[in-house]
């Protein structure tokens, strides 16, 4: 069983006195009859992919000779980490259907294959192989995090995101579980405050994460979808869609939560995926790989967005969507660049719409969307001021003159209980979540209890008289009840 990114076996063949062109030729017969689809073919090797099965997402079988030597490799397509043993069965069963090919050609059978060979499929020069082992590919598991061409960005980003999350940590930030004000203080995306002029948090967002096995979750799946698709699009174009996807992503979450406090790269991941999703609609990428890749990123679609579903799970799927839906146009989009991949003038001014389209939806985002959780912010911290200065009559010596008790009950007390009950009828008009309508109306009833048991305390002081004392109890025993439901809400 193989196991990596993507899971792969290979085995390398001499072929001695064996002419090169004689072997692809009969490789290429024993694949037919195992009924796999050939891709490409050149003049040092050939393509092809396994049937797409249940047991199989269809693996890529390259052969390539390089010094009268056939390297032979079947690696997975799909977004899979291991292989239960397909890609070593493949190699197996091809070397053996070679030995049978072999033995039944005659010379004029092969002398007509290769004629036809070469007027069918155009056979290119000899140096342009499809695959080398010999190109310095390193397929270890730290050959991940390490730039080479045609897969340059994606380790970069994975080693920022690792970097974020470590330096994070050693300025104390719990490495399981961060608590909200960490997340906020390193830069999440949180509505009150990137509405209020913090806009940068809708991209520092990307690049912090809510504990260790988030980072891994999502590093996992950065590098997958990297392998995947750098090399389609290159170095700038992945970082230019991986951003774009991103900021995009914490836009949307911005539209739809107001007080989630959200941050990670999935939703830049959700765009990586949307954007080959894009690229598979079309005939940019290999048409027998088409079927396998679509299941492996629907899957990887349909899970995550269901699994945010589940009640408390604490994924932002508004994020997630976001992100994919970004992804899919930026895939769209990107396609005549990548038809004429090395026009330079195509490619960045592409890059450039995508990039002004996002500023004129991060600008009417912006200006459309009201930030009345802020502006709430503002007048709960007013509400609590009055509040004190309310209460503090009530914390007037016994020795305190009448007339002067009278005077703070009726110009301070229920002054500014009153001025409290007009915040809380104020931020009624507000859009604001469900929880914090359900405590503001707890609020103004606790004011309008305040502002009743203060006015029967003038009318107890003012005719000397015990006659309101029940009310006044009453009043008392109501507010406390209003004190512990608020206190166990927070």
């Amino acid at each position: 069983m193989a196991f990596g990114f993507p899971p792969k076996y290979s085995e390398n063949i001499h072929l001695y006195d064996w002419d090169k062109e004689e072997f692809i030729f009969t490789a290429l017969e024993a694949a037919k009859q195992q009924d796999w689809n050939i891709s490409s073919i050149s003049s040092t090797g050939f393509v092809a992919y396994t049937p797409f099965s249940w047991r199989s997402w269809s693996e890529k079988v390259t052969v390539s000779i390089a010094d009268d030597i056939a390297h032979i490799r079947s690696e997975c397509t799909g977004n899979q980490l291991f292989d239960s043993g397909k890609n070593k069965k493949n190699i197996k069963q091809l070397l053996e259907s070679i030995d049978v090919v072999r033995t039944t050609l005659t010379r004029e059978a092969i002398d007509a294959g290769l004629e036809s060979l070469r007027a069918d499929y155009n056979i290119i020069a000899d140096e342009q192989l499809l695959f080398s082992p010999d190109s310095n590919e390193d397929s270890g598991f730290l050959s991940l995090f390490k730039p080479r061409k045609g897969y340059f960005m994606t380790p970069i980003l994975v080693g920022i995101n690792i970097l974020v999350f470590i330096i994070m940590f050693l300025s104390g930030v719990d490495v399981f579980q961060p608590d909200t004000q960490s997340l906020i203080d390193w830069g999440a995306n949180f509505k009150p405050l990137t509405l209020e002029g913090e806009w940068w948090r809708l991209f520092t967002a990307c690049f912090i994460h809510i504990g260790v096995f988030h980072l891994l979750l999502n590093m996992y799946a950065l590098l997958y979808i990297g392998l995947m698709l750098e090399p389609n699009l290159g170095k700038s174009r992945f970082l230019a869609a991986y951003l774009l996807s991103g900021v995009f992503a914490s836009m949307a979450s911005l539209w739809w939560h107001d007080l989630t406090v959200s941050a990670g790269a999935s939703g830049a991941i959700f765009g990586m995926y949307g954007v080959f999703l894009a690229l598979l609609t079309t005939s940019l990428i290999e048409k027998s790989a088409q079927k396998a890749l679509l299941v492996s990123i629907v899957f990887f679609i349909v899970y995550n967005i269901l699994n945010g579903l589940k009640p408390g799970s604490g994924i932002d799927n508004a994020a997630h969507i976001g992100g994919l839906l970004s992804g899919l146009v930026t895939g769209y989009v990107l396609v005549p660049s990548l038809r004429q991949y090395y026009d330079n003038t195509i490619k960045f001014s592409t890059i450039g719409m995508l990039t002004i389209a996002l500023l004129f939806t991060g600008f009417y985002l912006f200006r459309s969307l009201p930030n009345d959780i802020a502006r709430y912010d503002e007048k709960m911290q007013r509400f609590v001021s009055l509040e004190s200065m309310a209460l503090e009559v009530l914390q007037l010596p016994e020795s305190t003159p009448e007339d002067r008790l009278l005077a703070e009950l009726r110009e301070r007390g229920i002054y500014y209980w009153r001025e409290s009950l007009g915040i809380m009828e104020e931020v009624e008009q507000m859009q604001l979540p469900e929880p914090l309508i359900q405590r503001n109306a707890k609020l103004k009833e606790y004011c309008e209890l305040r502002i009743k048991s203060y006015e029967l305390l003038y009318k107890s002081i003012a005719e000397d008289t015990d006659q309101y004392d029940d009310e006044i109890n009453s009043c008392v025993k109501k507010i406390e009840v209003i004190i512990n439901e608020l206190s166990a809400q927070q």
